[in-house]
């Protein structure tokens, strides 16, 4: 992608983030762009095309993260033998990497604020939210737990990931330390209670 296609992506995203998508027309992206309309359909035909380049750009992102961290890209039906090889530290650091990815990645948490400002008012972005920061990482975080053989992997899963969701809010609020001393709380926490139940479940094997 060019350099001034990168330009109106993240302007327009900037834009969808702070009025939502919706109220967000061509011209304001135009206007914050400094440009006419007409430069910027040279570019993009339309608004819709500009939303669905900022969704490639997103799910891109979203399978780069997971690799730089070693993590399995896909569903663990799909990719067994992936998921087989994540540890608990493997999970815990990803989950950290992720919330300061969705937190201070200027594209990333525009992208997580549009969702949260639309998800009740259109239902096409109502679920990307889901799939971005709700049943998406919840169930993907399932399945991380269910591969290491752990119980109840649903139940520890919302364990894990509702502290992370509400931390988000925290964050936005402005609370970014707060946010930042109770998410290691809760991660070390969480590493220690998960590494005990697995050490338990392999005594109980022997």
């Amino acid at each position: 992608m060019t350099e001034a296609k990168e330009r109106v992506l993240a302007a327009a995203l900037r834009l969808f983030a702070k009025n939502g998508y919706a109220a967000t027309s061509t011209s304001d992206i135009a206007r914050e762009l400094g440009v006419t309309k007409g430069a910027l359909y040279k570019h993009f035909a339309s608004k819709r095309d500009i939303f669905e380049s900022v969704l490639a750009r997103m799910e891109e992102r979203d399978a780069e993260k997971a690799r730089e961290n070693d993590l399995p890209e896909g569903a663990l039906s799909e990719m067994e033998s992936a998921y087989r090889a994540v540890s608990i530290d493997d999970i815990v650091e990803f989950a950290r990497e992720m919330f300061r990815y969705w937190t201070g990645d200027e594209f990333a948490s525009a992208f997580r604020k549009m969702l949260t400002i639309e998800q009740f008012r259109d239902p096409e972005l109502g679920a990307l939210y889901q799939q971005y920061l709700g049943a998406g990482p919840l169930g993907y975080t399932a399945d991380l737990l269910a591969s290491l053989g752990l119980s109840r992997p649903k139940e520890r899963a919302v364990a894990f990931y509702a502290p992370m969701f509400l931390l988000f809010a925290i964050w936005d609020s402005g609370a970014r330390a707060e946010a930042t001393s109770a998410l290691d709380a809760h991660l070390e926490e969480a590493r220690e209670a998960l590494k005990k139940d697995l050490s338990k479940r392999a005594r109980n094997r022997r």
